[in-house]
């Protein structure tokens, strides 16, 4: 009896918003795989404060995700992307 395997919150497939998908591309992702990408984004421009690692300094691409903010931490990080993915 094949048992039908339940996706996680994490594993289910998303819509990121139109700012967020300016950031991690306009296709369906998991809670995960945005994460994954939006760390890919900070890393690779530079956008972690260097005094602080834990926070977030938002470029023109990701202050509208973080509701306009100029730096967000990695848990309110977290909050803001819920915001943007159905």
């Amino acid at each position: 009896m094949a048992t039908e395997k339940k996706t996680n919150a994490l594993q289910k497939p998303l819509t990121p918003s139109a700012e967020l998908a300016a950031v991690v591309g306009a296709g369906q992702l998991s809670r995960g795989e945005t994460v994954s990408k939006i760390w890919e984004y900070i890393k690779k421009n530079n956008l972690q404060n260097p005094a602080n690692k834990r926070e977030i300094l938002a470029d023109a691409k990701l202050k509208p995700v973080f509701d306009g903010k100029d730096a967000v931490s990695m848990f309110e990080m977290n909050k803001h992307l819920a915001k943007h993915l159905k």
